[in-house]
Formats: structure tokens, sequence, C-alpha cells
């Protein structure tokens, strides 16, 4: 397996699965794609149905991943995906599942599900991918005799402590996580601010999430920099998050299916794009996706797209801070990924287009042929407002009884705009409600319930730096750390 830049021409620059794991994004700007899909077999499908959720794992990443030997590959899955891990969860007797699946019932003639993907240790679905890099991080410097990586990442709520709590104790590994200043819920706050750890680094940044992965970039882009700091990334440009992403829509298949030739569709809230980019991937692999439904909030970058063809950044005063906030994003950065493959994989086009987005805020599709390759994509779109979420919040606990996130809600609420008779849809579960819980007593006047320690973090001393919005404070920060 071979991996290409999306903005390089040639097969000269491919990479192997632990070269694009420890570089992050490509040196020319672009993020790193398997040179073809892997397909999967009726076969594969089958026997993949019987698997547990970390056998299963090893089984869709090895086919991207071959420079790891397999008793190692499969060693990592198994270290990853075990139930106690895993075990925050509604129903302790099924933390064994990784990620269980829930019918709440029938509505429009299609059965209206759940995937629930956080159960793990900061309650968000990135851990599932999180821990697993982790892990493969450790695993890459041991293998690599690489002495030291520096993770720089940035957050809008849950990647920075997923990936926080995912790195603590690894050997040779730091991690700087950005996040904006007063723009994620007091509970998502205190999960980063409150680790004391010494190789974790909290930088609140005076701005916006798109600022914080502008910043990203920037550094990113700093051969010199990246190089002799040897500079990481955890975000979603990171293509071995996006793969272990694609294995719970294999799981999420399996569990509302019993035949390899029915079909489902997902609906997936979105913000940078990398969640639902794994279903994209998913569906080329060949797995019989109906629907991709990509669900937004007020910051409906990503819904104007899928709808008109045209994609606008909002400049950060136009970006508005939600009850949804991990999706307060204007620039979707696993975009690329999937206009890539949307223009038949023209790395000169992308290089355009996406210098258009930073020099005139975005580009125009709508009179492309290639725009009408979306709906043979499976893809389609909603967004939804704050009193949109408070409904649905309500509307799903007076009939299932369960309390959803903010986010969560956002997806039923667009997943119940394209449900169709016989086609179950699957809602990709996004955080617990305890994380956004000003929202939850809004809707249902309760609070939602804590567990295990989970209710004295906000009470806990916070550890955090407060820098500009500006990449040469950012790298210098960096320096005066690595080098004290």
């Amino acid at each position: 397996m071979n991996y290409i830049s999306t903005r390089s021409t040639g097969l000269s620059k491919c990479c192997s699965f632990l070269d694009v794991l420890l570089g992050g994004l490509a040196k020319d700007g672009g993020l790193y794609m398997p040179a073809q899909y892997p397909r999967v077999s009726d076969t594969e499908l089958s026997h993949w149905r019987t698997l547990s959720y970390a056998d299963l794992a090893f089984e869709v990443i090895r086919k991207f991943c071959d420079d790891i030997p397999t008793n190692d590959l499969l060693e990592l899955t198994r270290r990853t995906y075990r139930a106690d891990v895993y075990s925050n969860i509604r129903d302790a007797s099924r933390a064994q599942h990784i990620t269980p699946f829930k019918t709440l019932g029938i509505e429009g003639g299609a059965p209206l599900s759940l995937l629930e993907l956080s159960n793990g240790p900061t309650l968000a679905f990135k851990d599932i991918a999180m821990q697993l890099l982790g892990n493969l991080f450790e695993y890459a410097l041991a293998a690599c005799h690489h002495q030291q990586l520096n993770i720089l990442g940035a957050t809008s709520g849950d990647t920075g402590s997923a990936a926080e709590y995912a790195m603590r104790g690894k050997r040779g590994i730091r991690v700087f996580m950005l996040s904006p200043y007063r723009k994620m819920s007091a509970f998502q706050t205190a999960q980063m601010f409150c680790l004391q750890d010494p190789n974790i680094f909290n930088i609140a940044v005076e701005g916006v999430f798109d600022d914080c992965q502008d910043i990203i970039k920037a550094v990113s882009n700093d051969h010199e920099f990246r190089e002799q700091y040897k500079i990481g990334t955890v975000n979603s440009i990171n293509w071995a998050r996006i793969n272990a992403q694609v294995v719970y829509y294999f799981r999420g298949y399996f569990d509302a299916t019993c035949r390899n030739d029915q079909r489902v569709s997902f609906t997936v809230p979105s913000g940078n794009f990398g969640n639902v980019c794994a279903g994209h991937i998913a569906r080329m692999m060949g797995l019989p996706i109906e629907k991709l439904v990509v669900a937004t909030n007020e910051n409906n970058v990503l819904d104007e797209f899928f709808r008109t063809g045209r994609y606008r950044a909002r400049s950060a005063t136009e970006i508005y801070h939600t009850s949804s906030p991990s999706m307060d994003i204007s620039k979707a950065s696993n975009f690329e990924r999937f206009i890539f493959d949307l223009i038949g994989r023209d790395p000169i086009r992308i290089s355009q287009l996406f210098c258009d987005v930073e020099t005139n805020g975005g580009f125009d599709l709508a009179m492309s042929g290639d725009f009408t390759r979306v709906r043979e994509f499976g893809f389609v779109s909603s967004h939804s407002t704050h009193a949109d979420r408070i409904e649905t919040i309500r509307d799903i606990h007076r009939r299932y009884k369960i309390i959803i996130d903010t986010h969560t809600a956002d997806g039923v609420k667009a997943a119940r705009e394209y449900l169709e008779p016989g086609v179950p849809m699957i809602v990709l579960e996004t955080a617990q409600a305890i994380k956004f819980s000003d929202a939850i007593r809004e809707a249902l006047d309760l609070d939602p319930l804590y567990s295990k320690d989970f209710g004295k973090l906000e009470a806990l001393p916070q550890r955090f730096t407060l820098l500009p919005a500006d990449a040469k404070h950012i790298k210098n920060f960096i320096r005066m750390q690595i080098e004290r």
C-alpha cells in the first residue's frame, strides 16, 4: 500500500503507512491518501461479521498498512480495543462491544439507530481512533529508531482531550495542543486543562478554531522547524486517524444488517469532515452505504457546499459560537481529501482550488460536471439551529428515554430529513451528554448523570498557556519547552 499527497504529481513521492503516520501533513501542503482504495469482497464481509471489534480493526487497517508485521498490528488493535478502556457506557454489560449499537425505533418506515462511539476515556468519538494512534506512535518511534515525537494538534472541543489522554505516559512523546480560548464547554476545557502531566502542554489561542488550524498548517509547512523539532500531528489530517475511523462504519453496518446485499445510511455530525470522510472511504472500499448525511450547525459551510456546489470559508467574525462547539469550524481540513476524489484525483486542480480558499475565501464547483458526482458518492446534508438541538434532545428523551448530546442532536435532526422506508439510518454518536450540561439543563431541566469521577473535573486546578493567534509565538513556545 502506497500513499500519495493530494497535491503531488507522479508516483515518485509515494510513502508507506509508517511514513504518513509520523509525517502528518505532506511536505507540499497536501494530505496523504492511499494511491488506490482496497476493495472488500463479499466473502470478507461475511467473515468480518463474526469478529470482535479489535479483530475487525486489524482486518480493516491491515488493508492500508503493510509495513507493520501482522502479529504486531494484531497485538496493537487488541491492546487498544478492550472493554476496560471503553467502559464509560450506558449499559456496562455491553462494554465488550466497544461501539454498542442501539435501535431507537422505526421512523418513516426506517429503523433509526445510534452507534455509540463515546464510551472511551474522554467520552467522545475521538477516543476510538486516538487510543489506537497513541499505541501506533509509540510502536513507530521504537520501530523507526526515533528518540522523540512532538505532537502539535488543534481542537474545537474533543480532539484535544482524546489526544492528551491517549498520549499520557507514552515514551518519547510530547503533546502541544491548541484550543480557542473560552470557545469550548466548561467540561471540555476542564478535561484538557486539568492535566498536570509534564509531557502535556495546553495552549489557549486568542481566536477561533480556524486560527488554531491555520497555525498547525503554518508550522507543518515550515519544513526546517518541523524536521528540527520532530513535529507530528494528531488532527484528522493524520491519515491513521481516518483509517481507524473507517472501522466503525463496518461495525455499524454489520449490527444493522444480516445480509451483505442490504444497504444502510449513516448520518455524521461534521465540522472538520474527518469522521464522514472515513465513511466515504468505507463506501469506496465496497461497503453498501446508501447515503452519507453530513449534519452541521449554524456554521453551515459544508451544508452550503453539498446543496449548491459553493465552498465558502467564513471569516473569524462570521463563525458562530454555538451549543455544539466541536462543529464551530469554517475550514474543514479533511474536505480536501473528498474533493480530491470528487475531481478525479487531479493534484494540480486541488492545489489551485485550495489556494483559492486561502486567497479568495473559497471556490465554486456548481457549474462543474464534477459536482454532479456528489450524489454518486451518496452525500447529502443539513444544518441545525440551537432551537433544533434543544427540541431534538427533548423529543429523543420523551420517545426513547435516552439523553443525547448537542452534536448528536444535530445528527438526529438531519437523519430524519433523509429517512427512506426499509433503509436503516445510523446516527454516529459524537459525545456523551455530560460534556454539554448547560444545553441538557435547558432542554430537560435536569443534570445528565456523571459516571466515575467526571463530576469533579471542573473543580480541579487548570494549567494552560494563553498565546496570540500567531504561528511565530507558538513556535517560540514549542522551542522553549523542548530545549529547556
